[in-house]
């Protein structure tokens, strides 16, 4: 063996061990309700501690490892770690279990805030700046589809939570920031309340929406009386929300921190829709 060669094994031998792991990793994290979650990450080589820290939520398929594949490129790209927790069936039962952030069980009472499924990111937060020693001190969260029904829950039953930067893209229909209508479709009978509504709606909020996700037959768009009053289609349905959320910052005197952004020819597909989100999560 030549001696170049013995000194460039020497050297990969001696990086460290997280930098000579593979960029995609897969973790498992102790979670509030005493959930052993999975953790998917895309964690460029050699990312430096200081870089920021991006959530990604999952769809309805409850397909963390996809869109951690999804975005593996634009975390290499722009150097940052990409963390998607994944909220299996098993655990988080339904639509109620993810999308509603099992807050309420099937009678609608609100649960204990120890097993909410928002409870989950902030405990995953803290494991990955620890485990890969991470100095930011918020993160970045996105969500599209049953991802971004999740974030825009989220924010309103967590709006203390430490995020960064938000981003909720074609949701299929929404929990509207209006108190006179039932939950889920609106914030009556819920565990938000006037003071955390208003907090939350003073977050940098990105409401991301593909012009051309306008087809009011796609096969999991949901069609009730209540989904149908918020629009036809969910590009309609995120214009109503934004413009429901404003004046609701109005009702309540706080500063409105959200804005409206389309993503020109993009229909209902996070591929198209994640790069778009990049500058409004850094």
């Amino acid at each position: 063996m030549s001696g170049r060669l013995i000194l460039l094994l020497i050297a990969l031998l001696s990086l460290p061990a997280a930098d000579a792991a593979a960029a995609k990793i897969l973790i498992w994290v102790q979670t509030p309700g005493d959930v052993e979650q999975k953790v998917y990450l895309a964690r460029p080589v050699g990312l430096a501690a200081d870089r920021p820290i991006v959530f990604v939520m999952h769809g309805v398929r409850r397909n963390a490892d996809e869109y951690r594949d999804q975005w593996y490129d634009l975390a290499e790209e722009h150097g940052f770690l990409v963390v998607v927790p994944e909220f299996s069936d098993d655990d988080f039962r339904g639509a109620e279990g993810y999308n509603y952030g099992n807050v309420y069980d099937e009678t609608g009472a609100i649960r204990p805030r120890s097993i909410w499924a928002f409870e989950a990111i902030e405990s995953i937060f803290d494991d990955v700046r620890r485990r890969y020693g991470m100095t930011a001190e918020g993160y970045s969260i996105y969500g599209h589809s049953a991802g971004a029904q999740f974030v825009h829950r989220f924010l309103m039953h967590v709006p203390e939570a430490r995020v960064a930067r938000v981003v909720a893209a074609n949701a299929g229909w929404y929990t509207m920031p209006d108190f006179s209508v039932d939950f889920p479709y609106g914030l009556r009978g819920s565990a938000v309340g006037r003071e955390e509504l208003g907090r939350a709606l003073q977050l940098p909020v990105t409401v991301l929406l593909g012009d051309a996700d306008t087809d009011s037959q796609h096969p999991s768009l949901r069609r009730t009386p209540e989904a149908l009053a918020q629009g036809a289609h969910r590009f309609a349905r995120g214009q109503a929300f934004f413009a429901t959320a404003r004046a609701a910052a109005a009702d309540l005197q706080v500063p409105f921190g959200w804005r409206l952004a389309t993503v020109p020819g993009a229909d209902h597909d996070n591929r198209k829709m994640a790069p778009a989100a990049i500058p409004y999560l850094q």
